[in-house]
């Protein structure tokens, strides 16, 4: 009988909370069975830009999507893997070379070369959050992606690595913690959404993730199936739902439904004749506009994060490897649209993303939305094989999980 757990991701947005809860079984092998059993949303005043400013309103959106999720689910929920973005993420490509003592390569001396790669000066206010392999070379001979076995004196390990500002990475484990949870790991948002959205051909060809959130919008590259470019744009979903309500004076929840319900990234797509009502702000009658004309607030503002993405790409020098063209997920790419502007823009194919077919509930986070809270979910079950200590199923709860054990890990990880 298959061994199963639980496995809960939580994306805490700029506009949303989402939590997911997983029955996996299998986790660590190459094709686990994911399960989605509870989902919970709520609403987010406690960020800006993807960054903590709030920790009551981020707690309290926190335990709201949690408990709808939990209850929903039927379990316990005390250990999650937890998404962050934000501006101040930055990340860069580095090396590391080890001599092999045996001749033979071993798990131990994987765990030296990554430790050589990641040895880099870093400001006392940041941290590395992820040690991405690239590839490996043992004796100049390169491509190599799992070397374990492999007989050499030479191992060297081409790795991807992301920093964030400790103080961003604290106060969302702090909330977290305040909100009655144990976070078992932080992942940057981009590379959990292209865990759930993006084929293992698309990631082997080269493809661009842009995942534009309410806050920010990240962006992931992939190439021969690794992560070899990131970045977090400042802009993001909610400038757009602002330029919505300053343009049509309405108030922001509604300019919100707008952009999702009846919002066109390009107004070439709209038809003259159609039109919407825009509710009217402070109690005032809503009024009939032409829906070419919320078109055209989106548009522009569309534009500029594309063109933003664009210039990042176009700066990391690897825009002409992306084969397998744009993917765009995230709430705002709801919008309809939003891939014809992408490959006018790009000029080259682009498709809106979202999660892949899991199974149990799947059918309620089949929308870009849902990308990086499902992607959290693939990155916790990948993370199971690589002895990391997960609460297990036990009846209708999880096991607490050793929050002490965790923390020591994190230490002997900082110093050695």
């Amino acid at each position: 009988m298959s061994k199963k757990d639980f496995i809960v991701g939580l994306d805490i947005g700029t506009t949303k909370t989402c939590c997911l809860v997983a029955e996996v079984s299998d986790a660590g092998t190459p094709h686990p069975v994911i399960d989605i059993v509870g989902i919970g949303t709520a609403i987010s005043t406690g960020l800006r830009k993807g960054v903590v400013i709030n920790i009551d309103a981020t707690v309290e959106s926190i335990r709201k999507a949690v408990d709808e999720a939990q209850l929903m689910a039927g379990v316990k929920v005390s250990t999650v893997y937890a998404g962050i973005a934000g501006s101040h993420i930055q990340s860069f490509n580095s090396s590391g070379v080890v001599a092999v003592k045996d001749k033979e390569i071993r798990s131990v001396d994987i765990q030296r070369v990554l430790d050589a790669a990641k040895a880099v000066a870093m400001p006392a206010d940041r941290e590395i959050i992820h040690v991405i392999p690239q590839e490996y070379l043992i004796d100049e001979q390169d491509g190599i992606r799992d070397p374990v076995g492999m007989n050499g004196v030479r191992l060297e390990a081409r790795v991807h690595i992301v920093t964030a500002a400790s103080s961003a990475v604290q106060n969302i484990v702090k909330c977290a913690n305040r909100a009655g949870l144990n976070v078992s790991e932080v992942c940057l948002e981009p590379i959990a959404s292209g865990e759930a959205v993006l084929s293992a051909d698309e990631k082997e060809l080269g493809v661009a993730l842009i995942d534009i959130g309410g806050g920010t919008t990240d962006l992931a590259v992939f190439r021969e199936g690794s992560v070899i470019h990131t970045a977090v744009l400042p802009i993001g979903g909610q400038h757009i739902t602002n330029d919505i309500a300053v343009g049509m004076r309405t108030p922001q929840s509604e300019a919100e439904r707008l952009k999702i319900r009846s919002g066109c990234a390009l107004a070439a797509l709209v038809g003259d004749e159609d039109a919407i009502e825009v509710p009217g702000v402070g109690g005032r009658k809503s009024r009939s506009v032409p829906r070419k004309l919320l078109a055209e607030i989106i548009e522009p503002r569309m534009e500029e994060i594309f063109s933003l993405a664009q210039k990042e790409l176009m700066r990391s020098g690897f825009y002409d490897l992306l084969s397998a063209g744009i993917v765009v997920t995230g709430g705002t790419a709801q919008i309809e649209g939003i891939t014809e502007l992408a490959e006018r823009i790009f000029d080259i194919p682009a498709k809106r993303g979202a999660p892949l077919a899991m199974g149990g509930l799947f059918n309620g986070i089949r929308s870009p939305q849902f990308a990086t809270a499902a992607g959290l979910i693939f990155y916790g079950a990948s993370r199971i094989s690589r002895g990391q200590k997960m609460a297990r199923l036990s009846g209708k709860d999880f096991v607490l999980y050793d929050r002490l054990s965790g923390t020591v890990r994190s230490w002997m990880k900082d110093l050695f």
